[in-house]
């Protein structure tokens, strides 16, 4: 795999800074934990890469349930009792001269390796220059990380059924990205084994970029104003603040209806795509009756 400098494409805008950081992180062989907003592109860093590479991609959306040992291997203790089983019958029938057999895939109970699937990490592991995605790591156990810091460091993965080890000498790790919505703080041993970087939000002049790539055939002045609108709207008390992918929604709703009126902006057609907190109804009640100013205005007579 090319190890030049990543620069995003067609489809994916790289911040220069997040474009070194991740070029560090696979020149060194050491997982890239990104922080930011949600929805400013953490997790699709590692997708457009992989899709641009060609190479394959494991994908983990972690959740307070996660495991490091479910990361590493899963054991099918059902289908090998049930094979037993099989066997036992297939054995029965044989001596009681019962031409009948109960198939079973050709496994054999003794075979471990038979009942033993790989988890996405083994499987990143096996596979040199994979990709392999931790999405919002702050979600899992506090356990988590320390265990996962362990087989990192240690470059290899032993399977505890079969003792199976599966390790990667210098040059052929997967490349590892490991995004958090810092929900809380991850241990300070685990983050000095990662390169770090933080997504900021896109400034407005940067949001016309992300947007013309993606809406290439927009117009202009929609876009614009659109984009003026949604950052007013960012700095609203609102409980859940719209994010990048959501103004893309919403332009694209705005473009598929032909919105050609500024006016049709300021009163927020399509605002389901951008409001998404019931807490926040009323205010968007205000907007859409009266325009951002008047919750602006609202917003400055609180204070």
């Amino acid at each position: 795999m090319s190890t030049n400098l990543f620069q995003g494409t067609q489809s994916y805008l790289l911040d220069p800074k997040l474009s070194e950081a991740f070029h560090i992180a696979r020149l060194l062989e050491k997982p890239l934990l990104l922080e930011g907003e949600p929805g400013t592109g953490k997790t699709k860093l590692a997708q457009e890469f992989a899709r641009h590479e060609k190479v394959p991609i494991f994908e983990v959306p972690i959740t307070s349930e996660s495991k490091v040992s479910l990361l590493v291997s899963r054991f099918d203790e059902v289908q090998r009792l049930m094979d037993a089983q099989a066997a036992v019958a297939n054995a029965q029938m044989k001596q009681a001269g019962i031409d009948m057999q109960i198939e079973t895939g050709g496994r054999h109970v003794e075979n471990l390796n038979e009942y033993v699937h790989l988890g996405p990490l083994a499987q990143a592991f096996s596979k040199p220059g994979s990709v392999l995605l931790l999405d919002e790591i702050d979600k899992a156990p506090r356990e988590l990380p320390n265990n996962l810091l362990f087989l990192l460091s240690e470059r290899r993965i032993v399977v505890p059924e079969t003792q199976q080890t599966i390790s990667c000498k210098p040059g052929e790790m997967p490349i590892i990205v490991i995004t958090s919505n810092h929900e809380q703080d991850l241990p300070a041993p685990f983050i000095r084994r990662c390169i770090y970087a933080y997504i900021e939000f896109p400034s407005p002049e940067r949001m016309k970029e992300i947007v013309r790539m993606h809406h290439p055939k927009a117009n202009k002045k929609i876009v614009s104003a659109a984009i003026e609108i949604f950052y007013q709207l960012r700095e609203l008390d609102l409980t859940r603040k719209p994010s990048t992918s959501e103004i893309l929604d919403w332009i694209g709703y705005l473009v598929k209806t032909k919105v050609v009126e500024s006016k049709v902006i300021e009163k927020l057609k399509g605002a389901h795509t951008l409001v998404k907190h019931r807490d926040d109804m009323e205010l968007l009640q205000v907007i859409q009756e009266k325009g951002i100013e008047a919750a602006t205005s609202r917003k400055s007579s609180s204070w």
